[in-house]
């Protein structure tokens, strides 16, 4: 009997051992550019919102603007997955009407203004793939120089609706009428 116990117990522990090393879960460190998302009207409702955007946030980590977006190229407005905006209304983005959807952001900085750009392509990792042929519209907006340096890019709305990007001390404000 006591051999037979033995065995059993020697069983169990072998069974819940390995069990419990192949359900185990290995998480990742946290995104060095972490996603983060804002909308207008600030609120815990969709119903609420008029519009929404989703983005990763890189650093400059003593790096400059300039040189993680090259002026004259397509950029993906933030990092990892290209930023998605939805609108949940009809708007009139930058003064160019758009129709209620969600949308890929991209745009193409330059020292004196960028180019904001609405595509219809979803779910795309950077600009890699982007096409031109499935911009819905762009509009052109000056680029500024802010006061205060913004060490992660940032995406924010103002109680106008006035989306803005930040990023160093670059700013580009595009407004948002419904």
């Amino acid at each position: 009997m006591k051999r037979k116990s033995i065995i059993t117990i020697f069983t169990l522990s072998v069974f819940v051992f390995l069990t419990t090393q192949s359900t185990s879960q290995t998480f990742k460190d946290l995104d060095v550019s972490p996603m983060d998302r804002s909308a207008y009207p600030l609120s815990h409702n969709d119903s609420d919102k008029a519009v929404r955007i989703t983005y990763s946030r890189p650093q400059l980590k003593g790096r400059s603007v300039e040189s993680l977006t090259p002026y004259g190229e397509i950029w993906r407005t933030g990092a990892n997955e290209a930023t998605e905006i939805t609108f949940y209304k009809k708007a009139f983005f930058g003064g160019k009407p758009i129709e209620a959807g969600t949308y890929t952001l991209f745009t193409i900085p330059d020292e004196k203004e960028w180019t904001i750009i609405l595509n219809k392509d979803l779910n795309v990792w950077g600009a890699y793939d982007y096409k031109e042929s499935n911009d819905v519209l762009r509009v052109r907006v000056p680029a500024m120089k802010g006061k205060e340096y913004i060490e992660a890019f940032t995406i924010a709305f103002d109680d106008q609706s006035t989306m803005y990007l930040a990023w160093g001390n670059v700013r580009v404000a595009v407004p948002i009428k419904y």
